[in-house]
């Protein structure tokens, strides 16, 4: 464990304070990034994906749920693999709760990963989500997104997709 020094209560208040500054800083630089990244353009969706659900195949307008967005978390548990990744697992975590709030706001959430649809609803049990989630196993949805490579490299994405008109069923 770190040692770390013993100061008065007066010098802990002044470094909080320079650290609180720092941290602000901080905070309106992400804001501006962030800023920068909903500003980007978008792509239309020409391709028509088919996705495995837990009922069978599942076209990509049947993820949106009738609402007019859809959040993609592109959640890495490869074909071979027996469970997630776990940071993709700890924010999967975090979803169930916040995803009404979501929805009574026009946005619908699902995971894609190129699993197979088994591996991924036995995790997906065991840990005790309810969220969508899909395999993208027979299709290039997840290449095509640039979230999976056909090398060892991987990476994990979230995608905020608009339904602004016809979406490729």
């Amino acid at each position: 464990m770190t040692r770390h020094e013993i100061v008065s209560e007066e010098q802990w208040i002044e470094a909080r304070r320079a650290l609180l500054a720092e941290e602000k800083a901080w905070t309106r630089e992400r804001d501006r990034l962030s800023q920068k990244r909903r500003a980007l353009p978008w792509v239309k969706v020409e391709k028509n994906y088919v996705f495995e659900g837990v009922d069978g195949p599942v076209a990509p307008s049947d993820l949106f749920d009738g609402r007019s967005q859809l959040v993609v978390h592109h959640f890495m548990f490869g074909p071979e693999w027996e469970e997630g990744c776990p940071g993709c697992s700890l924010l999967a975590d975090q979803v169930d709760g916040p995803r009404q709030h979501f929805e009574h706001n026009d946005v619908s959430f699902v995971a894609v990963s190129r699993g197979p649809i088994a591996k991924l609803q036995a995790y997906r049990k065991r840990m005790g989500w309810k969220f969508r989630w899909v395999s993208s196993a027979a299709s290039d949805f997840n290449f095509d997104y640039h979230v999976s490579f056909r090398t060892a490299h991987a990476s994990a994405a979230s995608s905020t997709i608009s339904r602004s008109g016809p979406i490729p069923r």
